[in-house]
């Protein structure tokens, strides 16, 4: 039986080389400190039920319209017993 060997092609462009001796760990992290992080983690199945970022926040804007109004009409109410 002859061994197999497995010769490894090199297909990357040579823009792609990466030096990875002049990466620096954690680049970011200090901007993002500062200036806030925006990123929520959803749920499987909550995911699934929106196709991008731009349902999930047209519906959270009109959850934030719905409340809005119905505090709106329980302040006026007055509440009287």
């Amino acid at each position: 039986m002859k061994a197999k060997t497995n010769k490894v092609k090199d297909e990357l462009r040579p823009e792609y080389d990466f030096d990875y001796e002049k990466a620096v760990r954690g680049k970011y992290s200090k901007r993002l400190v500062e200036e806030g992080a925006n990123i929520v983690v959803l749920e499987s199945d909550v995911a699934k039920a929106f196709g991008n970022s731009a349902a999930v926040n047209a519906a959270l804007r009109s959850l934030l319209d719905f409340t809005r109004s119905t505090q709106r009409l329980t302040s006026r109410s007055g509440g009287r017993r």
